[in-house]
């Protein structure tokens, strides 16, 4: 029982009810104009149902009703903050932007006139049940009964009463049911078009893409800083040299103040502050990259060979994270063993390899399989690239191979 009345006490029923209600409005105006409501008879009633019918359809080529009838159906339609139960979310699938095609204003026009079929419907539907419940009532307190109910009551009986909840009751579950239709009706003629999905989809994929992006600066920038600071705090500690302490605290102050630079950087585009976005690193700032791994007791040797002031920025800044990961694993996974690092710009291409000795007993899986290395891969394929991580024999080696052209 309580679940069958649970429609009758929630907000949205009675929104819903208004709305198809506004709806029969026009048509009572159409109708008292033509063929008039004085005395209507069967045929009056079908003019009135058919009349406005014309005028509804060329409203509905006007590309701002489409928008109109999407708020009134998203606000009156669906459960929100005026509703005793949150939303489910469904009134996200009513369009409120204008008709963008003649398929759109299609389905508006035949949403309108739905909207006054039904809503007239359930205004005939209100009145009549209502006049039923009005005249039980006289009829039940002694007082002749009238003839505007369509049906034939006794004009004394205290039992008429009796009829009063049961009228009631068909009355709210015939506008409950009603609401219902016209909430589905609305999610099909109102809901977005092909046109409005697919740019609703790019603007997500715009979204994800962008937090990815942020997602793997913020790990290769702070999750660098974050190993140079352990290995070089770690090494301090096991030299007890205080020259060598002196310098790994120098190391992790720069290395710390780089990554609040592109921590203060990434915190700038999510707040969509309208200061300048510092510049990104690119390739030819990567001394100072090589310079923190050097500080932590790495032997890093680096070859140069083409022009990295020729690389295109998105390029080069893309590399430079990715050589930041690289040196990165290395001190993670690896320690202060000696890296090899060799940079080509040649033949329209962006060569970056990395290979470092594997510890004893680190086998095949030195490196991780985690985020790092597949975020290398990602950033080169949105490049056009291709990344190859993985043990060649004694070594590990990170090979990126990336176009510049």
């Amino acid at each position: 029982m309580p679940r069958l009345l649970r429609p009758l006490v929630r907000a949205v029923t009675y929104t819903r009810w208004l709305h198809l209600l506004c709806a029969s409005v026009f048509a009572f105006v159409c109708g008292a104009i033509y063929p008039g409501l004085s005395s209507p008879t069967v045929g009056n009633w079908a003019l009135v149902y058919a009349v406005p019918v014309p005028v509804l359809v060329l409203v509905g080529l006007v590309p701002a009703v489409r928008r109109a009838e999407g708020l009134q159906a998203r606000l009156m339609l669906f459960p929100g903050g005026h509703a005793r139960v949150a939303g489910d979310g469904a009134e996200r699938g009513i369009s409120v932007a204008p008709s963008a095609s003649w398929r759109d204003r299609g389905r508006t026009a035949v949403w309108l006139v739905l909207r006054l079929f039904l809503g007239l419907s359930v205004a005939l539907a209100t009145s009549q049940l209502m006049a039923i419940v009005l005249e039980s009532v006289g009829a039940a307190t002694g007082q002749p009964a009238g003839t505007v109910s369509p049906l034939p009551l006794p004009d004394r009986g205290w039992w008429c009463a009796l009829l009063v909840p049961v009228v009631l009751l068909a009355l709210l579950y015939v506008v409950e049911g009603s609401g219902r239709l016209m909430a589905r009706a609305a999610l099909m003629l109102l809901g977005p078009s092909a046109a409005e999905r697919l740019a609703a989809l790019e603007e997500r994929t715009e979204q994800l893409l962008e937090r990815n992006r942020i997602a793997r600066e913020l790990h290769d920038s702070i999750g660098h800083a974050l190993t140079v600071a352990v290995v070089q705090a770690g090494a301090a500690r096991a030299a007890g040299d205080p020259a060598f302490t002196d310098r790994a605290l120098d190391a992790i102050e720069e290395t710390g103040r780089a990554a609040l630079e592109d921590l203060e950087r990434v915190l700038v585009v999510l707040r969509e502050a309208e200061q300048p976005v510092g510049a990104r690193p690119t390739l030819q700032d990567a001394d100072r990259l090589l310079d923190s791994a050097r500080a932590s007791g790495a032997k890093v040797d680096v070859t140069v060979c083409g022009p990295l002031e020729t690389v295109p920025g998105p390029v080069s800044r893309e590399g430079y994270r990715i050589l930041q990961e690289a040196l990165t694993n290395v001190l993670r996974h690896c320690g202060t063993v000696p890296v090899r690092v060799a940079l080509t710009v040649a033949g329209g291409r962006l060569t970056l390899d990395v290979r470092n000795d594997l510890p004893a007993g680190a086998g095949s899986g030195t490196g991780g399989t985690g985020s790092g290395l597949r975020g290398m891969r990602e950033r080169a394929a949105l490049l056009g690239g291709r990344a190859r991580t993985g043990p060649v024999g004694e070594e590990w080696q990170v090979h990126v191979d990336l176009p510049v052209g």
